[in-house]
């Protein structure tokens, strides 16, 4: 006689207390004496039961009566006197698994009408090793917690842990996997552990656990994960089993749950559960594990945060969190495969779709409830941040929380819109837990392009996080011994060709002939190198003539072989540059900036590259129709352009020579003319600067997000610092000496003399000082170390001295507040900006 499943079909998960379905009212019974187990027969005893055996030969069916306090071993031994099969060789199975002998029809949840079924012991089974072994220690588990003395606990153990080497053995096939764990449901394995577990006795109570632990870390590591399949259904059921005996707080109990999300997790797809044979999903009727399974821990743990959201000062869990962001997952991925080519659900919620209806409506106030909590939660931070009470104990976990919630508002119609706008309504705190919790390998895509939430310096830290940190490895540094006078080509020929993951562990940089290295030299070179590779003359990229500090690719360039490699090297060094967070003096033109994010060149985009052709453009578009109908402009569908000193004519579309420019077309000449002028005509440029800068980062997904996650004026802060005035006082604030005291006559003369300075005065002093020509973004506090100012043993006749790579500003006592003015007054001027002092 085989097994009560199949080995090669996956058992589904049955409640403890389900009737048994294969029980057929019309199936021929057995009429034989009515038998009783039980001492007390009187009908009307309310213990007493009826309840149905399939015999193992044939189709007839045994009527039984007992009491609910009777031991299955009383049906076993009835049976044998009715059948005369000796016990030994037979066993009872209802609701899939095998009745033990010691339990009580109570605790077996037979009840009136239940089908039992009578079939043959382990001997004439498939895998009679694993039969024997799990029914073993099951029983010698139940006997235990009876109360037996004479059961040694460490031999319950040993069986346990021999199941847990042969079902995790390595290369174990599918079907044998299957079996085994089959095996151990249809036994109760999963009950009788957590019924030790649940011992009074906590030697029993410590054994459970870690016998539950080792089974799951077992599964988790030492099975591959294309085989967690066949194990979800297991640790389902020790979730279930353990939720029911010992409630949701319970640390087992939540262990097992976040190990059954990680499984979850890894099992490609759920689906609903068949609710008869006429079902048309052929896959359906022998699915592992169901969203009806999952999703009640989706609900659980969503109360677990509704709960924690409800109290003052309450913030949710880090592994609730988790937890619930794990089980969502696959619930999503469920619902959005029956929407089909819908894009959300429709409300009112009176009709959803053919499956999961009672989830839907259930995770539709999942997401209104805790987005309201969420809502006023922030709110009340945000009162604690103005008053400066930071009670930081789980701010952390907002974040994840809120991109769980937007998860599940794609999903519903004009829900998306209520879930963004109650962001905007906390988006001072959104923006301080991203600077303050955001951390590198999160996704943080589901806010990308929300500028009406995010502020500037969210969007740069969330575009920063994208790059690698830097390896702090000094051996592993990327060494780079440059000429002055061959910048240029000899960083060119360092930079290049170098293997990515090589540039990524940092760069160590000197100049021939000059002693000075440290960050100092590295920012200088950075500067210097952007200056040559940017610098129109180089006829790589061209300066915009509103804006010169602006930069597009050339598209007059002639892109060989060389030329391509210095757009990629481009691509590199900006990219380098910013992952050092180095300023390099140059900005990007808004026309190449909506390209990098994958974006389309539009008309006010080039306003700054071609300030002629915009003007051109609006006035094209802005003419009456009727004006523009008479042919006035004399325009054709083709662009003009000049290439060495000669015009050449190029098509915007096939024949476009003969299509005149009208009322009706015009906005298409004008798409279509700057797409030529802008897009494709640098199309090979933008690729080999994506190309650079990607190697850099890691990937090309990650390069494009980087840009969408920034606005150009971001970019320009990362790129060339804070152009705005430099603020005397942060810059005070943030300067510390060594020599001097504050209080110095030096000193306060300094400040004094910085605060008269121009603006271009200030920035040459900084750059002279730090090798920087522009504070950060976020003003002094983000400079990586503090300013210091250094007193020297030098004649008062000399100028001050830099070390650059330490922040270190160094000059004598000076006697007077006008030497020292005369002294500041010559190193303030544009000279500075090439070289200066010591690096």
């Amino acid at each position: 006689m085989s097994s009560p499943s199949s080995p090669t079909t996956p058992m589904k998960r049955r409640k403890l207390d389900d009737h048994d379905s294969n029980f057929n009212p019309n199936s021929p019974i057995h009429h034989s004496p009515r038998v009783s187990t039980s001492q007390d027969t009187s009908p009307d005893h309310p213990n007493r039961i009826q309840f149905f055996v399939r015999l193992i030969s044939d189709a007839k069916t045994l009527v039984l009566h007992g009491n609910s306090n009777d031991q299955v071993k009383s049906i076993h031994e009835k049976l044998q006197s009715i059948t005369g099969i000796p016990v030994t060789e037979h066993r009872l199975i209802y609701g899939g698994r095998q009745l033990q002998d010691e339990s009580t029809l109570a605790e077996c949840k037979i009840t009136k009408d239940a089908t039992l079924h009578l079939v043959a012991r382990m001997r004439s089974t498939e895998h009679p090793e694993i039969w024997h072994i799990v029914n073993e220690f099951v029983s010698m588990i139940y006997r235990l917690c009876k109360g037996e003395t004479n059961i040694c606990l460490d031999l319950v153990k040993w069986k346990v842990e021999k199941f847990y080497q042969m079902t995790c053995e390595n290369n174990i096939s599918d079907d044998k996997l299957v079996s085994y764990l089959n095996i151990f449901q249809a036994l109760y394995g999963s009950k009788a552990l957590v019924m030790l577990y649940v011992s009074s006795d906590r030697g029993n109570k410590k054994c459970a656990e870690s016998l539950v632990r080792n089974f799951i870390d077992s599964i988790i590591t030492k099975l591959g994960q294309t085989l967690y399949y066949y194990c979800a259904p297991v640790v389902l059921d020790l979730c279930n089993v353990l939720g029911e005996s010992v409630g949701q707080d319970d640390q087992l109990y939540r262990f097992c749950r976040t190990n059954l999300g990680l499984i979850v997790e890894n099992v490609k797809r759920l689906v609903r559960r068949s609710k008869n044979n006429d079902d048309d999903d052929d896959d359906d009727k022998s699915c592992i594990i169901t969203v009806e399974d999952v999703f009640p821990f989706v609900t659980e743990l969503a109360n677990d945060l509704s709960g924690s959201l409800s109290f003052k000062n309450g913030n949710p869990s880090s592994i609730i969190v988790h937890d619930f962001a794990t089980f969502l997952q696959p619930i999503k991925v469920a619902v959005k495969d029956v929407l089909g080519h819908r894009e959300f659900i429709k409300l009112p919620l009176v009709k959803t779709l053919r499956y999961y209806d009672d989830e839907i409506r259930q995770l539709f106030m999942i997401l209104f409830d805790l987005l309201g909590k969420v809502r006023n939660r922030l709110k009340e931070i945000e009162g604690q941040l103005l008053m400066k009470n930071k009670q930081d104990n789980g701010w952390d976990q907002y974040l994840p929380l809120l991109k769980e919630l937007g998860g599940i508002s794609k999903l519903f119609q004009d829900a998306e819109g209520i879930f963004w706008g109650d962001m905007k309504f906390v988006k001072v705190v959104i923006n301080y837990l991203i600077v303050t919790y955001a951390e590198k390998g999160e996704d943080y895509e589901w806010i990308c392009g929300r500028n009406d939430i995010l502020d500037s310096q969210s969007r740069s830290h969330l575009a920063m996080m994208l790059l690698p940190e830097i390896d702090e490895e000094f051996d592993e540094s990327h060494e780079m011994l440059i000429d002055r006078s061959n910048l240029l080509a000899e960083s060119f020929e360092y930079i290049a060709d170098k293997q990515p993951e090589d540039l990524r562990a940092g760069l160590f940089m000197a100049f021939k002939n000059e002693e000075a290295t440290g960050p100092g030299v590295l920012r200088e070179w950075f500067y210097l190198v952007c200056q040559e590779l940017f610098n129109p003359n180089f006829s790589l990229f061209v300066a915009c003539p509103n804006d010169p500090r602006r930069f597009f690719p050339n598209p007059a360039c002639k892109m060989d072989f060389l030329k391509r490699l210095y757009f990629k090297f481009a691509g590199r060094v900006i990219a380098l540059s910013l992952m050092h967070k180095l300023q390099v003096g140059i900005t990007l033109d808004r026309s190449f900036f909506v390209q990098l994010v994958g974006a389309n060149v539009s008309l006010e985009d080039i306003k700054d590259a071609d300030p002629y052709l915009y003007n051109s453009c609006k006035k094209i578009l802005e003419m009456d129709p009727i004006v523009v109908d008479q042919d006035v402009l004399g325009l054709t569908f083709v662009h003009e352009i000049e290439e060495f000193g000669f015009k050449k004519t190029i098509e915007l579309f096939p024949n476009g020579k003969n299509v005149v420019v009208n009322s009706r077309n015009r906005k298409e000449y004008v798409e279509l003319l700057i797409k030529h002028r802008f897009e494709k005509s640098v199309k090979v440029q933008v690729a080999q600067f994506v190309r650079g800068f990607a190697d850099i980062i890691g990937y090309e997904k990650g390069q494009k997000l980087f840009f969408k996650f920034l606005e150009l004026e971001d970019l320009d802060g990362l790129l060339n610092g804070n152009e705005s005035n430099i603020c005397v006082e942060d810059w005070k604030l943030h300067t510390e000496y060594s020599g001097y005291k504050e209080t110095d006559p030096q000193i306060c003369w300094f400040w004094k003399i910085v605060g008269e300075m121009t603006d271009k005065q200030r920035s040459i002093l900084l750059f002279f000082w730090t090798a920087m020509k522009h504070p950060p973004v976020d003003g002094f506090s983000g400079l990586s170390s503090k300013l210091f100012i250094y007193k020297t043993n030098d004649s008062i006749n000399l100028l001050p001295s830099s070390h650059t790579c330490f922040s270190r500003l160094c000059f004598p006592a000076y006697p007077s507040i006008d030497v020292m003015r005369e002294r500041l007054n010559i190193i303030t001027q544009d000279h500075v900006f090439c070289s200066f002092g010591l690096s």
